[in-house]
């Protein structure tokens, strides 16, 4: 059905993978399998020489991160993790306000993320990598590096659930806390069983900035910028948040360069999620430790329109969400 749909000359099962690699039909995949099957069609489509687009989390772990990372290097093909919102406006846009010092200096991030998850939901498996830290909590950790251009340091979680069949393996939510450098504080809580929220405020010693919907994409989203007295109000429409990410992935791959979000983006979010997941285990703070640069930062030069697109019609499937 959906080949027929989209046209498609020809489609593949899972278990004919290795062979469309191999059928010098492809140049690149985009990977969006659940969490735990990343490594696995990640690293099989880089030693075919194969380059990948892989959404996010990387991997579960740091070290799988870092194992794709390598095969990338050794195969000299391209490995880019899909942060869209690397490429949207009103996320850019917030970047740049950060840096230009109309905020003063920046002090706090605090960030809400929350949906409804429908029971029997593939994130609601601690076996495949389920749980609103490395499904939704991972665009609040992305969004407060990119914002204060940096990396937490010391981090510490606390982990809720109710007595909702739909967590048995799970939590329902996490409560964050991440200390950056120059004593400067970014927080936020997940929630996969709270109404739909997805927002975050960054405060600095001259003025404030809210981004409304700032991780949503099929919604547009508000901005409100208050410095002194004056609040300013910026609405951006919605716009297909997938469709520069891959067409900025096809450029990479044309012109020999590296992406940015690189798998060294990936790897850095995720080894934030397990100091995390150690944290909200211990009951304490965790120190967070990186063994190289920093990965580049997002910045206006990769900003991206593209006309908002309909809903596809659905495939033998639901939405995952209430």
């Amino acid at each position: 059905m959906i080949a027929s749909q989209y046209k498609l000359g020809r489609t593949y099962a899972y278990d004919q993978y290795d062979h469309l690699l191999t059928s010098g039909t492809i140049d690149a995949v985009y990977v969006t399998l659940p969490n735990h099957m990343h490594r696995s069609y990640v690293e099989r489509a880089l030693r075919a020489g194969i380059h990948v687009l892989c959404e996010k989390p990387l991997g579960l772990t740091e070290a799988e991160c870092r194992a794709m990372v390598r095969a990338a290097s050794r195969s000299k093909a391209q490995l880019m993790v899909a942060y869209r919102l690397h490429f949207d406006e009103a996320n850019l846009r917030m970047v740049e306000l950060a840096n230009s010092g109309r905020l003063g200096r920046i002090r706090i991030f605090h960030s809400l993320f929350a949906q409804q998850v429908k029971a029997g939901d593939t994130r609601l498996k601690a076996r495949v990598g389920g749980g609103p830290l490395l499904d939704i909590g991972i665009y609040c950790i992305n969004a407060a590096r990119y914002l204060f251009q940096a990396e937490p340091i010391e981090v510490f979680a606390a982990a809720a659930r109710t007595g909702d069949s739909r967590f048995r393996e799970v939590p329902e939510m996490h409560a964050v806390i991440m200390r950056f450098p120059e004593e400067r504080l970014a927080t936020f809580v997940s929630s996969f069983g709270a109404a739909d929220r997805a927002e975050y405020d960054l405060v600095g010693t001259k003025g404030t900035a809210r981004l409304e919907s700032a991780y949503e994409y099929a919604q547009g989203m508000r901005a409100l910028i208050t410095i002194g007295n004056r609040t300013k109000t910026k609405r951006y429409p919605n716009r297909d948040q997938f469709g520069p990410q891959l067409l900025y992935f096809s450029d990479c791959i044309l012109h020999k360069r590296s992406p940015e979000p690189s798998g060294l983006e990936g790897t850095l979010d995720v080894a934030v999620i397990e100091a995390l997941q150690k944290s909200a285990a211990r009951g304490r703070s965790v120190k967070v430790r990186y063994g190289e640069a920093p990965a580049r930062r997002p910045s206006l030069s990769q900003m991206a329109r593209c006309p908002a697109v309909s809903p596809p019609r659905l495939v033998r499937t639901t939405s995952p969400t209430k």
